[in-house]
C-alpha cells in the first residue's frame, strides 16, 4: 500500500509504501523480548536521493531490504560515506521520543562537509526520523533500558570511477531494536592502550563519523580482545602522548575535587552523549576541562589519588565505567586501575540522571528531548 505524506521543507512529499511482508505482532514481540544490538531490523526504511542538478528529492519510506548498487558506485571504491547513531525511547505513557536529534543532524552536516557530501538540512533529518517512526513505532520496545536504535547514513552512489565528489548520493535511515547494554547491571570494562595503531591523523577525518575511521580501529580492537580487554584506547598520531578516544566512545576522567577532564583534539569525534554528560556535571557545579590530556597525567593522577574515576561514553552504552587501562609502553607493560574496581559514584550518578531524562523519568530542563510520534 502506498500513500503520500508531506515533508517538512521545500514542498517535498514522502511516499510511503507499506511492507506487505511485515512481521506479525507475535514475531515482533518475540524479537523485542531479547533484541540484542544490531541483530534485527524493522519492517521499513527511509530513502532520500540527492543529485547535483536535482538537490534533495524523492523522499520515501519503503520496505526494508537490499540496496541495489552499480559495481562502480563511488562509495565502493573511494569510501565517500558517513552515518549517525541515535535512539528512540518509549516513555511510560507510550509516547516515543529521541534525545537531541538536532545535534545528530548538525554533526551529520559537519561529517558531510568533511567527506565532500551534500549537507542534509536539519529539518529533513528530523522529518526522516518521524516518518520512519510513524510506520514502525510498534518496534520501539518498552522494557527498562531498551530502545529503538536509529541509523541514518549517506553514501556516494554515482556509478563512475574517478577521484572527485560524487554527483549522486543516497540518504537512508534504518532502525534496530536494542536491548539493555548491560544486561547484568553496569560493570567497569578493561581497556587496551594501543601504541601501534592510530585512529585518525592530524587534518584527517577523525572528527567525522565515517566508516573508514571505524574500519581503521578494527585491527586495534582485535589486539585489545587478545589481551582480554573490551575496548581499545588510541593516542594522538603526532606525538603518541595525548589521549584521543576509544574505538567508539569518548573518555572522561574525574578528579578528587570533582573536576571532569576530557581530551580535546581536532581528530576526536564530538560526542553528543559526552557533551550532555558534561553539561549535567556543570549544572551541578562541577568544573569541566576540555583540553589535551597526556597518558602520564592519567597514570600519575591515579597513583597520587588526584584522579579517582574514569569512564567512557557514547550512544550505545551511554556511560561505561573504566576499571582498568593496560598496555605496553616503551617495551614495558603497565596498568592503571583494576579490573575489579567498583563503578565511580559520580560516574553512575551522571549516567542515572541522563538516562532518566531520556526515558522521561526526570524533567528535561535543557529541552533535549523531541517527540517523534506526534
Amino acid at each position: 500500500m502506498t500513500n503520500l505524506l508531506p515533508m517538512a521543507d521545500q514542498g517535498l512529499t514522502f511516499q510511503v509504501t507499506r511492507n506487505d511482508r511485515a512481521m506479525s505482532d507475535e514475531e515482533r514481540e518475540a524479537i523485542l523480548a531479547a533484541p540484542g544490538f544490531g541483530k534485527h531490523f524493522t519492517d521499513h526504511m527511509v530513502d532520500i536521493c540527492w543529485s547535483v542538478n536535482g538537490g534533495w528529492h524523492r523522499p520515501r519510506v519503503q520496505p526494508y531490504g537490499p540496496i541495489a548498487l552499480d559495481p562502480s558506485a563511488a562509495v565502493l571504491h573511494y569510501g565517500q560515506e558517513i552515518f549517525e547513531g541515535l535512539k528512540a525511547y518509549r516513555h511510560v505513557d507510550g509516547s516515543i521520543w529521541s534525545f537531541r536529534p538536532d545535534a545528530n543532524a548538525r554533526r551529520l552536516q559537519r561529517s558531510a562537509k568533511r567527506l565532500a557530501l551534500p549537507e542534509l538540512p536539519v529539518e529533513h533529518f528530523l522529518e526522516s526520523l518521524r516518518q520512519l517512526v510513524a510506520v514502525d513505532g510498534d518496534w520501539v520496545p518498552s522494557a527498562p533500558e531498551t530502545s529503538l536504535y536509529l541509523r541514518p547514513f549517506m553514501f556516494a552512489k554515482e556509478a563512475f570511477l574517478g577521484v572527485r565528489p560524487a554527483h549522486k548520493v543516497a540518504y537512508y535511515v534504518i532502525a534496530s531494536p536494542a536491548g539493555a547494554y548491560f544486561s547484568g547491571g553496569v560493570a567497569p570494562v578493561s581497556i587496551w592502550l594501543t601504541t601501534t595503531y592510530s585512529r585518525a591523523g592530524k587534518g584527517g577525518t577523525g572528527a567525522a563519523k565515517t566508516g573508514g575511521n571505524y574500519a581503521a580501529s578494527l585491527v586495534a580492537q582485535a589486539e585489545a580482545s587478545e589481551h582480554g580487554c573490551q575496548q581499545v584506547l588510541f593516542l594522538d598520531s603526532v606525538e603518541g602522548t595525548y589521549l584521543e578516544e576509544l574505538g567508539g566512545m569518548n573518555v572522561v576522567l574525574v578528579k578528587a575535587d570533582g573536576t571532569l577532564v576530557t581530551p580535546q583534539s581536532d581528530s576526536i569525534l564530538e560526542g553528543i552523549t559526552r557533551d550532555s554528560i558534561l553539561q549535567l556535571a556543570e549544572d551541578r557545579g562541577h568544573r569541566v576541562e576540555r583540553r589535551r590530556v597526556t597518558l602520564d597525567e592519567w597514570r600519575e593522577g591515579v597513583a597520587s589519588g588526584e584522579i579517582v574515576e574514569a569512564f567512557a561514553c557514547g550512544t550505545a552504552a551511554v556511560v561505561t565505567p573504566i576499571g582498568l587501562l593496560k598496555g605496553i609502553v616503551d617495551g614495558e607493560p603497565f596498568e592503571i586501575g583494576s579490573a575489579d574496581a567498583e563503578p565511580g559514584e559520580l560516574t553512575m550518578s551522571l549516567r542515572q540522571e541522563l538516562t532518566d531524562i531520556q526515558y522521561g523519568r526526570r524533567p528535561d530542563s535543557h529541552g533535549w528531548m523531541l517527540r517523534l510520534d506526534a
